[in-house]
Order: C-alpha cells, then structure tokens, then sequence
C-alpha cells in the first residue's frame, strides 16, 4: 500500500495536521495525482544537489502534463494546468527549494504514520497537536475577521460624515452670502435653526466615530496582547521543536494572514484619522471632540503598528548547513549555511530599500573567548516572494570562520566543551512606513559552532536539549548550568530522531530497554530527571562510550546500511541479551531476533536458538555487524545466505524464522539485494558469510565471530572481476588465533580461498 493511501486511512485528528502540509507551496493535487512517482524519488538527496533536483522538477512537470492531458473533467484539467504554471514560477530557478518542500512534507506523513501505529502519542506531540489549538485558531479567524469589518463599516461612516460635513459648509456658506437685510426674516431663522440641527448631527457622529475608533483600537490592542502574541510565542516554539525531529512545522502562512489583516486594519484607522484631521480644517466648532480626541488615538495607533511591525520579524529558517538539512542549528567552519528571515506583515509602502544586516555573536555572554566572523557579505536587500502573498524575506548564505589568537592560545578553554558552547546570529533592520520609523531586530535559535564533523553528534545532543527544555530564544550561558530533562519527555524525543533519519519511531518497548539502559534501577520511574552529564557526557559504566554517542551510531548504522529492514519493523533493536533469552526460549528450533550492540558503536546482531536432543536450549549470537561489513553486503543478503560450520559439518543457515514465527523469505525475500549472476559462460556465484562454531553443550549464548574483511571493498570488486565470482570474508577461531576464511559457492563446483596480506592461493 502506498504511502499516501495509508495517510488518508488516519483518523481525523492526523488528517487535520496533514491539511496543514499542503498549500501553494506543493498542492494536495499533485500528491494525491502523483503518488506513487512521487514516493519512488529521491527527494533528500535532491535537497542539497541542484542538478539531481532540477531534473526531478524537469520530470514532474512532465508527470503533471501526462496526468492533466488523461484528465476527463474539464474544470480538474483547468485546475491542474494552473497549479502548473504556478511551480513553474516559483521553483524553475530554484528546484532545491520544491525538492526540499516535498521531502518535508513526505517526512512528516511518515512521521504521522509512526505515530498512528504507536499506542500514545507523546506528551509533547500530544499538546501541539490537540484540538484546543484548533478551536484557537478558528476563534482567531473570526476575531480579526470582525475587526476587519468594523474597520471598513467606519470607512463608510468617515464617508458619510464628509459628506454631511459637505451639505453643512454648502448650506453655511449659502447663509452667508444672503443679504443682511434678510438676517431677520422669519425664514432665516427657520435655516438657522436647519444649520443647527445639521451641525448638532454632525457633532454627534463625529463623537460616535471617535467612539467607534476607541472600541477597535481597544479589541486590535487586546487582541494583539491576548492571543497574536501568544500565537507568535507558539509558533516560535514549535519551530524549536519540528528543529530536533518533532512535528513539522506549519502555521506561518496563517500568522502572516493574521499579522498583515491587524495591519491593515490599523493603517486602514490611521487613514481614517488623517481623514477627519482634513475635515477639521474646513469645519471646526466650539467642543469639537476631533481636535480634543484624535491626537491620543493617533498616538495609539502608532504604538500598535509600531509593535506589530517589529514583532513580526522572524527567523523563517534557522541557520542550517545544506549537508545536513535534518540537523539545524549546527555550523561548521568553512561550510556554507543558510538562514532566511521574514516580515509577516505586508506593507503598504516603504520610503526605501528593506536592507538586513546580519552579526554573528553580537553580545557574547562574559568570559567567552572563543570568537568567529561571517567571511561573505552580512547585508541584503528583503524582497516580495511570489508565495509569500506580498511580504518582504530575504535568505543568507555564509561562510564562518574562527578568530586566530594571539600566541595560538584561545583563552579558558575548558569550562565549556566545544558542543556546549552557544552562539547567536543577529539580523537588523530600520525602515520609515508612513512617516513611522521602525527599529527591527530579531535573532536566531542558539547555534553550535564545530571545526570537525566528528562533532556533530555532540553538537547535535546540545541542540536538542536546549530546545527540549527551553523557550528562551537566546540563553547562550545555558550549559553552565544545564537543567535536569524529564525521561518521559526525553524519551519522545529520542523516538523523533528515529522517525525523522529512519523513517520509524521506537515504540514503548524499545523505549522502556533504553530507559533501562540509560537510567538503571530509576527506569521504571517515568519522571526521573535525566542530567546532560549522564545523557551525553559521562560513559556507560563498562563501555567507552556515551548512552548519546551509542544511541548516535546506531541511527547512522540504521540510515546507512539498514533502513529498509528498520522500515518493515523486523529489527527489535532495543533489548536486552537476558530479555533475548527469555523471548526466544519457546520458539522453534532456528528462530532468530535482530538487535543492536551493546557493547559496539554502531554494532547489529542476530542471535538464534536451537534446541539440543536432551531438551536443552542453546543461544548463539553473531559478532556485531558493524557499517565496515554491511557496506560489503547488504544485511538481508547477509541473513539469506548465513552459514554456519560445525565440527566440519556440510554449512548450513541456522537462521528459520523471524521473531516470532515469520518464515525468514517471507520477511526479507522483497528486500534481497544480490542475486546470482546468470550471465554466461560464467559459472553463477554467490557471496556466503560463513562462522565456524565449535560444539557446545553450554546453554549460554554462544559467539559466532565474524571479523571485519581482511580486504577493502575496491580489493573485493577487483579480485571477484578477475576470478569471475563473488567473494566473501568470513573467519574462524583455532586457539583463539584469527584466520581469515573466504567462500566462493559455484554451481558445479566450489572452492576455498585463503587470504592474508601478500598471500593469495586456493586450496
């Protein structure tokens, strides 16, 4: 079943969320017309290479023209045709952009997915995505869409009050020019007591204008305090959120609609107020409320404009290196990253060129010493994006590169890691909007600078918990002294990384194995506090290693080298070697389960059972595959053609069934990767990872070795070519000595090769 097919398969509540993910950007249209192409490309890789994207963009046009020229209904034809001249305005000198736009929302859907396969959804997930956020925002529909309407009603009320204002001075004037003789004629008085009454009217609704302008300025005021800056702050946190792997983040559009309709409505008073100050000129009298009351609502409207204007500058797209578009927020020096601001208010006028400046580490917390500056230009132009619906952004692409020190010294190095240390990117702006002059400034998340790529990881763990456990938008002395994380909380987190690199969140019993792994004899309790010390610092007891950088690899083992076997959720991964046991104790003879190392970065093992003639149960595990072995041959490849030899016994493959009882071709024959070659005259051949196992009447797990290839991949490719046939390294142990062992399976016959450095001979 495809991808979108079991999306629109989710309950209302996730169908509502992927409603978000689709607007002009990359209409629901093209997804539900294309699905399945669009599913079968490689959208990732297409994010930080042009030319792979700009040929996806090539050929989805192409899709999109093939499915509207199939299209029976008129109207749909029409539709499609205009959705496709829309991409192509937007995306045809910047196809990274669409191939980035579809990645995110493909992700997502996954994402979602996860999360509809999982019993609960986090705690996290669960408050940015419930339904009394829904009821807000519609409740924000409404309340600027009845401020919008009192704000034109007034419109037609300042109208009508020009034009009373007119028939008044008209029927003044026309008083005045009669001769003075007829001043006392009982007809003059009758028009006298005619221009009183008209002024009278005209007084009161110039009060009840004034009145009307307080009430909107008042709810505009309120509005802006109780529930648009709140919707800001929100918005913001859930960016720091969809930045470390939560939900992606949607709602921009929709603030900027809120932001630019608040706008107008205020310049839209302004005007008004403009209005009756020129009404003034021509018609004054004494207790006229105009001159008594539009300087203070002048003054107010100003001040709000001025506020929602400056509020509504924002960091659109934190700081990110396109080589590593799913971690945010980390720099490297000499690397290019991008970063992109927006103003969420659409202007009526600017009296100059928006110009940005960016500064990096603008106000540096005391003691820090550690300094970098931006090597490529730091100001540019803001300008209208076609999809922005008028308003003004402008993106920055930087290069980084650190301060040399005096005598080779950087200062009190030591206090902070690398990693822990916090850096800011600044943006600045002034501009003049109708006589106003406004000061923007806004800045980015903290940021983590590294030198070396060794650091990610690091750095990656920094990034996270800061945006766990704070909504401060610029703590940079955070990791002086870094709060305590609650485990529910982290734990969800811990599943996003999954979700977001591997397609496929962990679920609560893999949670609850990393629990016990991380936090001992307090796992089962699920409000213990985490210390940054022990999550990324500190070793597991025994290993060399850190719970992240052990956590870390095993993402980037999964990534590499085994994300379809993840994605059919046939790896139990997270449990433990006495938990293994007890679960395979009562299988069938050959049942197997995949887990990864505990005590290897980056390490995956199968271990099997087998029952002996006396009734005992016996557990062998495999030596860790590790990403040197499984970058020689896939890992399903590896589980179809395994063999093991015992006391010389003609090799078999151990490996039956898949946890609990899935025949093992029926789980991974669809992901089976190499197949003999049937090209003739050639003998078709097969590579075979082969352990060789002494017998054993032990019923503790046993160790099949299997040590990394006593060859490079480039040696393997060049001596199968050479000898017409696949090769693989396996070894076997002979008092305790390591000899490497190579297997070539041929149809007609086989061989047995022996390799070490500088010796190669066939037996």
């Amino acid at each position: 079943m495809s991808q979108w097919k079991q999306i629109q398969q989710l309950e209302i509540r996730l169908l509502e969320h992927v409603d978000y993910l689709y607007d002009d950007n990359f209409p629901m249209d093209i997804r539900q017309g294309l699905a399945g192409w669009i599913e079968s490309q490689d959208w990732d890789s297409a994010v930080n290479d042009e030319s792979m994207a700009s040929v996806l963009f090539t050929n989805l046009l192409s899709q999109l023209e093939k499915v509207r020229s199939q299209e029976q209904n008129f109207l749909q034809r029409h539709n499609m045709k205009i959705i496709q001249q829309q991409l192509q305005r937007k995306y045809t000198t910047n196809p990274t952009s669409m191939a980035r736009v579809i990645s995110t929302c493909l992700r997502e859907e996954r994402r979602l997915l996860s999360s509809a396969c999982t019993q609960e959804q986090g705690a996290l997930e669960k408050s940015l995505q419930n339904s009394v956020a829904f009821e807000r925002q519609k409740n924000m529909d409404n309340r600027v869409g009845i401020i919008r309407g009192s704000v034109q009603l007034m419109d037609q009320v300042v109208k009508c009050i020009e034009d009373m204002q007119d028939d008044f001075d008209f029927c003044y004037k026309t008083l005045q020019s009669r001769e003075s003789s007829d001043r006392t004629s009982e007809t003059m008085k009758q028009e006298v007591t005619r221009l009183q009454e008209m002024l009278n009217r005209l007084d009161f609704k110039r009060k009840e204008i004034l009145s009307k302008m307080d009430v909107v300025i008042k709810e505009i005021n309120d509005l802006m305090s109780s529930q648009l800056s709140p919707e800001l702050q929100d918005w913001k946190r859930r960016q720091q959120i969809a930045a470390i792997g939560g939900p992606v983040l949607t709602g921009l559009e929709q603030l900027q609609s809120w932001f630019t309709v608040t706008a107008q409505s205020l310049f839209q008073i302004k005007r008004q107020l403009d209005k009756l100050g020129e009404l003034v000129v021509k018609v004054t009298y004494e207790s006229d409320p105009i001159p008594l009351q539009k300087p203070q609502l002048e003054e107010r409207v100003k001040y709000l404009i001025y506020h929602l204007i400056k509020s509504s500058f924002v960091v659109e797209k934190q700081p990110c290196m396109p080589t590593h578009p799913q971690k945010p927020l980390i720099i490297k020096t000499g690397v290019q990253f991008t970063t992109k601001v927006r103003l969420l208010v659409k202007l009526p006028e600017v009296d100059y060129q928006l110009k940005v400046k960016t500064t990096f580490d603008k106000d540096l917390p005391p003691g820090r010493v550690r300094q970098f500056f931006i090597l490529t230009n730091n100001t540019k132009v803001m300008d209208i994006e076609d999809y922005s619906n008028g308003c003004l952004s402008v993106e920055f692409r930087h290069l980084l590169k650190e301060k040399k020190y005096i005598n080779g010294t950087k200062g009190n190095e030591g206090l902070l890691s690398v990693t822990e240390e916090l850096h800011s990117l600044s943006f600045e702006a002034c501009f003049t909007v109708q006589g106003l002059t406004i000061d923007l400034e806004t800045c980015s998340l903290p940021l983590v600078v590294i030198s070396n790529v060794s650091q990610l990881p690091g750095g990656w763990a920094s990034v996270m918990w800061y945006n766990l456990l704070t909504d401060e938008p610029r703590n940079l002395a955070f990791f002086g002294n870094p709060p305590r994380a609650g485990w529910t909380q982290l734990s969800e987190v811990l599943s996003w990384q999954f979700s977001t690199f591997a397609g496929r969140g962990l679920n609560k019993e893999q949670l609850a194995m990393l629990g016990e792994k991380l936090l001992g004899q307090h796992a089962s309790c699920s409000d213990y506090q985490v210390s940054w010390s022990k999550f990324a610092k500190e070793n597991i007891p025994g290993k060399p290693f850190s719970f992240w950088m052990w956590l870390d690899s095993i993402l980037e083992l999964i990534k590499k080298h085994l994300l379809p076997v993840w994605n059919e959720n046939y790896i139990m991964g997270f449990v433990s070697k006495e938990m293994e046991r007890v679960l395979l104790k009562a299988r069938e003879p050959g049942t197997f389960l995949l887990r990864f190392s505990e005590s290897h970065l980056g390490g995956i093992t199968f271990t099997w059972v087998e029952h002996g003639e006396n009734g005992d149960v016996k557990f062998n595990s495999v030596e860790p595959y590790t990403k040197n072995r499984l970058s020689a041959l896939p890992f399903a490849d590896i589980i179809r053609d395994y063999k093991v030899i015992t006391d010389g016994v003609v090799p078999e493959n151990p490996l039956k069934f898949l946890y609990p009882d899935i025949p093992k071709d029926e789980a991974f024959g669809r992901l089976y990767n190499s197949q003999p070659s049937k090209v003739h005259p050639y003998i078709p051949s097969t590579l075979i990872p082969i352990s060789e196992m002494r017998s054993s009447a032990s019923s503790t797990p046993r160790s099949c070795p299997s040590p990394e290839p006593p060859m490079t991949p480039g040696e393997f490719d060049m001596l199968s070519e050479n000898l017409c046939f696949d090769i693989d390294t396996v070894s076997s142990n002979h008092n305790e000595k390591q000899t490497s062992v190579t297997v070539i399976k041929g149809t007609d016959y086989g061989a047995v090769w022996s390799f070490t450095p500088g010796v190669f001979r066939i037996f």
